[in-house]
């Protein structure tokens, strides 16, 4: 099995931007420890600021042969119908993650743009939602 984790805007600042909102760990590291724990699986990741670099990415993932995708797009959640779209066009399974609760936070937060091309969401569970994320796709792959 092949899963892509793919995090948009400023999560490459995950362990020092707003550590009480997204925790004291980088990103690279927890990278690390989930591939050790799931070396049965080939996990890929993937981090962009720039909207057009996802898409181009998201599109790339139909050749690579990926199975199933996580994806954190950031504030583009909020933002961004191209990204959506690029969800739907490749039509590779895909699950939302919020490493934050996003609708314990700002108003404008609570609406996301990719939810409905996703098939669920995993919000406010920290770091351990995107295992959370990889675990499902595990299950359904056994079905």
């Amino acid at each position: 099995m092949k899963i892509a984790i793919i995090n948009g805007p400023n999560l490459n600042l995950l362990g020092t931007r707003e550590p009480d909102v997204y925790g004291k760990s980088s990103f690279e590291s927890y990278f690390a420890a989930l591939s050790s724990k799931y070396s049965h699986i080939q996990l890929s990741y993937y981090q962009s600021n720039i909207e057009g670099g996802i898409i181009d990415y998201l599109h790339q993932l139909i050749k690579d042969g990926i199975d199933a995708i996580l994806i954190n797009a950031g504030a583009y959640t909020h933002t961004s119908i191209a990204i959506a779209d690029a969800i739907a066009a490749i039509k590779i399974p895909t699950i939302e993650i919020h490493i934050s609760n996003i609708m314990a936070r700002e108003e404008f937060r609570k609406t996301s743009y990719i939810s409905s091309k996703c098939v669920g969401s995993i919000s406010g569970l920290g770091l351990e939602s995107y295992e959370l994320g990889i675990q499902y796709f595990i299950l359904k792959a056994a079905e």
